[in-house]
């Protein structure tokens, strides 16, 4: 009995916090512009998988883990700039703290969609988001 106890705690202490479940809150795209975001998790032992939706779109999460309290993935999404369309790296990390899930998002780069050129982007590439879950 005391065997099976510690391997019940050794297991959720590997894992870590759970994540999965739909996330959601608002973040500011621009000055005075909020979005509404909604990110769905599905937790499978320290892996993460899922979506991010937005106003107009929804992006896959293509890799993720869970470490303890710490949550890390990685979207690949189209983002349009003028008239070009460009593939967006953006790394979220953060952690789950007293019920919520306190994120940020860094643009680690762009690949025009077209021709596959790096992408240059101004303004501010590390945007912060604070998600409540739903039940």
């Amino acid at each position: 009995m005391k065997r099976l106890i510690f391997c019940i705690l050794a297991t959720s202490a590997l894992y870590g916090a759970d994540v999965s479940g739909t996330w959601v809150g608002q973040v500011q795209i621009r000055k005075d512009v909020m979005q509404d975001v909604a990110i769905k998790l599905v937790q499978t032992g320290t892996g993460i998988t899922g979506k991010v939706y937005g106003d107009y779109q929804s992006s896959p999460i293509v890799e993720g883990k869970v470490t303890g309290e710490e949550v890390n993935f990685l979207v690949v999404s189209a983002e349009q700039a003028g008239n070009q369309i460009n593939e967006t790296r953006h790394r979220f990390v953060g952690v789950l703290k007293d019920g919520q899930l306190e994120l940020t998002r860094i643009r680690e780069g762009a690949k025009n969609a077209g021709n596959g050129g790096e992408v240059q982007f101004k303004g501010e590439s590390k945007i912060p988001y604070h998600l409540k879950r739903l039940y």
